[in-house]
């Protein structure tokens, strides 16, 4: 399992993040959250924290020399 130091997956649609030492326990992490979210939320806030039009992407970046 690969390892990620400080690895935080999130819910970019309703602005919510986790985190975790591994990737598989920040999903994990993220999942619970989620669901905690969903359970005690009312229907006015999922509203409120949901973000229409989403763009998710991902990018290189070259560091030093």
């Amino acid at each position: 399992m690969p390892r990620a130091r400080g690895s935080c997956p999130c819910g970019p649609k309703l602005d919510i993040a986790s985190q975790g030492e591994t990737v598989a326990q920040a999903q994990d992490d993220l999942r619970g959250t989620l669901e905690l979210f969903f359970e005690c939320a009312s229907t006015a806030e999922v509203q409120q924290r949901s973000i229409g039009e989403l763009f998710v992407t991902q990018v290189e970046v070259a560091v030093g020399g």
